[in-house]
C-alpha cells in the first residue's frame, strides 16, 4: 500500500482507494485537529481530547488515548500518526548540560540543548534550547551553525517535537521552566512555524506554558520581529547585536547590510511589550574585534532610552577560525561601561563547552564537511 503523509490537509475518511493519506496531528493546533475529527464524523470535543493527549499529556501511541471510543482510536491509527523524536546521541557535560542529536524524518539532524541550573534548596531548574531550521542562512561569522549554511525549514510540529521528546527524558516529575528558541537556525527566518510553535507551548490546554516563559533570539529581522510580537505578545524577545557601529557589524553579521543598527533599535524602540518586559540584547565579545571601551561606549550610547538588559557572552570557541575569546579582564572592563552607564549588564556563563553546547556551537558536521567539500 503506497502511504502519504501530510501535516497539513485532513484526509478524506469516506476515500476507501489503495493510497491513503497518513496526516501526522503532532504539529497541528487544536482547531485544526478538530476539523480532522468532524471530517471523520466525531463530535468536536473529540479534537481538544486528543489535542490533550498530544501536547499536555505527551502521548504518542493513538490506541492509549483511552478516553477515545476504540472504534475511532482503529480509524485514527489507519487514517493518521503522532510524530515523535527519539535522540540519535546525547551528549552530557561536566556540568549537567546535556545536547540531543535529534534525525528528523528525512534523514536531517538538528540539535536541542538541556541546561540545569540549580537552586539553593536542592532542586533543579531546568531550560531547553530549541532549534527552528536545519543550518542557518545568515552567516554570522562566529557562529558553527553558520558553517552549514541553511538546508530547510522546520515545521511547527518538528519545533514544538523537541521540547516534547526532551520533556519525555526529564526526571520524573521535573519541568522546564524557560524554553528558549536559540539553538539552529534563525526563528523570524521561519516566522510561520516560530508562531504556531509558540502557541501549541502555550495553548492553555496543551503544553500550558506562560508565555514569560517562552525566549525567541534572532539577529533582527526588523519588519519580522515586530510582527512577531504582535502576532505573540509576551514571549520574550532577545536581539543578538554583537557591535556597536555598522562596520564592525556588517563583517560578523551579514544580515546588518540589510537591516542596520539603527532600523534595529528604532524598531525595539516601538515594540509593543507589556510594562513588566524587557528587550535582552546578546553581545558575543570577540577579542581585538568588538570587546574594547570604546565599543562599550558606543553600545551604552545605542541603547539609551530603551528598556532592556545587557547579556554578554564571551565567544564559544571552534576549529578553523581566526577569532579569539577575550581576557576575563576585558569582559569585566566591558561590563562595568556598561553598569555605569545605567545599564543592567551581565556575563553569561557558558554551559556545555565541553561537549560543543554553548552557543554559537550547535551543528551537523557531515553537512559542514559536505559544504566545505563543494566549494574546495
Amino acid at each position: 500500500m503506497e502511504l502519504m503523509v501530510s501535516t497539513k490537509n485532513s484526509p478524506d475518511w469516506r476515500d476507501d482507494s489503495p493510497a491513503q493519506e497518513i496526516t501526522d496531528l503532532k504539529g497541528m493546533g487544536e482547531e485544526e485537529i478538530i476539523e480532522f475529527c468532524l471530517e471523520a464524523g466525531e463530535p468536536a470535543y473529540r479534537g481538544r481530547q486528543i489535542f490533550s493527549w498530544i501536547y499536555a499529556k505527551g502521548e504518542t501511541d493513538l490506541d492509549r488515548m483511552s478516553d477515545l471510543p476504540r472504534a475511532f482510536r482503529e480509524e485514527l491509527a489507519r487514517r493518521a500518526r503522532v510524530g515523535w523524536l527519539e535522540p540519535e546521541k546525547v551528549e552530557k557535560g561536566a556540568d549537567g548540560t546535556e545536547k540531543f542529536l535529534w534525525r528528523l524524518g528525512d534523514g536531517n539532524l538538528v540539535e536541542s540543548v538541556r541546561v540545569p541550573m540549580p537552586l539553593p534548596d536542592g532542586k533543579t531548574r531546568w531550560s531547553l534550547c530549541i532549534s527552528t531550521q536545519v543550518g542557518c542562512a545568515m552567516g554570522c561569522a562566529f557562529c558553527l551553525t553558520a558553517k552549514m549554511g541553511f538546508v530547510r525549514q522546520l515545521s511547527a510540529g518538528e519545533i514544538v517535537e523537541q521540547f516534547l521528546a526532551a520533556r519525555r527524558l526529564l526526571p520524573e516529575g521535573e519541568r522546564y521552566h524557560n524554553v528558549v528558541f536559540m539553538g539552529m537556525g534563525e526563528p523570524l527566518d521561519n516566522l510561520e512555524a516560530s508562531v504556531a510553535a509558540v502557541r501549541l507551548l502555550t495553548h492553555p490546554k496543551g503544553v500550558g506554558m506562560s508565555p514569560r516563559r517562552l525566549t525567541l533570539s534572532t539577529v533582527g529581522i526588523a519588519p519580522k520581529l515586530l510582527e512577531f510580537v504582535r502576532e505573540v505578545p509576551g514571549v520574550g524577545v532577545a536581539v543578538s547585536l554583537h557591535a556597536a557601529d555598522d562596520v564592525t557589524r556588517g563583517k560578523i553579521v551579514p544580515p546588518n547590510r540589510k537591516w542596520p543598527l539603527n532600523e534595529i533599535l528604532t524598531t525595539c524602540r516601538n515594540l509593543p511589550l507589556s510594562e513588566r518586559q524587557r528587550i535582552t540584547f546578546e553581545y558575543v565579545l570577540l577579542s581585538g574585534v568588538n570587546d574594547s571601551p570604546e565599543d562599550a561606549r558606543k553600545l551604552a550610547g545605542l541603547l539609551r532610552g530603551i528598556r532592556c538588559k545587557v547579556n554578554l557572552l564571551p565567544w564559544n570557541p571552534f576549529p578553523d577560525v581566526s577569532f579569539e575569546r577575550p581576557a576575563d579582564s576585558r569582559v569585566g572592563e566591558f561590563r562595568r561601561i556598561l553598569t555605569q552607564s545605567g545599564l543592567d549588564a551581565f556575563v553569561r556563563q557558558s554551559k556545555g563547552l565541553d561537549i560543543r553546547a554553548a552557543c554559537g556551537q550547535l551543528a551537523d558536521d557531515d553537512k559542514i564537511a559536505d559544504r566545505a567539500g563543494r566549494r574546495s
